[in-house]
């Protein structure tokens, strides 16, 4: 099921709260995979948007979260079955990666069944450059800009 990531997150509101209850005690919930932004951009859907894989009759123990928020998409660079390769290898044994991790039911109910995918494993890059080293980075692009630039003129 493709939800929008507003309704994963909601806890401050009676009806949301009780529909995800409703959702963990029939369903197993195995996964969720957090969407990049513009992933359904070309169907006319501007939200962020998630993917919820649940079966019907079992109530959910755990959920493996899955983040592919970070991958930039676009006309040219569509999300692709590729872009879900990892994920369906490491679903049934729910082990975390750089991209994965598992929450246990009681830390989503403490959470007031707040569903929202924030990856606790995701690494940080850090810009550790010096302002005056980040300027004189964009004195080299400028420079290779203008050479380019100049060769398209020699070649018009």
């Amino acid at each position: 099921m493709v939800v929008d990531e507003g309704v994963l997150f909601r806890n401050n509101e009676g009806a949301f709260v009780g529909a995800k209850r409703k959702l963990l005690d029939s369903c197993r919930v195995d996964a969720i995979v957090s969407l990049p932004a513009g992933a359904f951009v070309n169907a006319g859907a501007g939200v962020k948007t998630n993917l919820l894989f649940f079966t019907k009759g079992n109530a959910t123990e755990s959920i493996l979260y899955y983040d592919l928020s970070d991958i930039k998409v676009g006309k040219r660079n569509p999300l692709t079955l590729a872009n879900f390769e990892e994920f369906f290898r490491l679903l049934p044994d729910k082990p975390d990666s750089e991209r994965s991790w598992t929450v246990q039911r009681s830390d989503i109910e403490v959470k007031n069944y707040d569903l929202k995918a924030v990856n606790p494993n995701r690494k940080r890059v850090i810009d550790t450059r010096t302002p005056a080293e980040i300027l004189a980075e964009i004195e080299r692009l400028a420079k290779e800009a203008d050479a380019a630039i100049a060769e398209l003129k020699r070649l018009i």
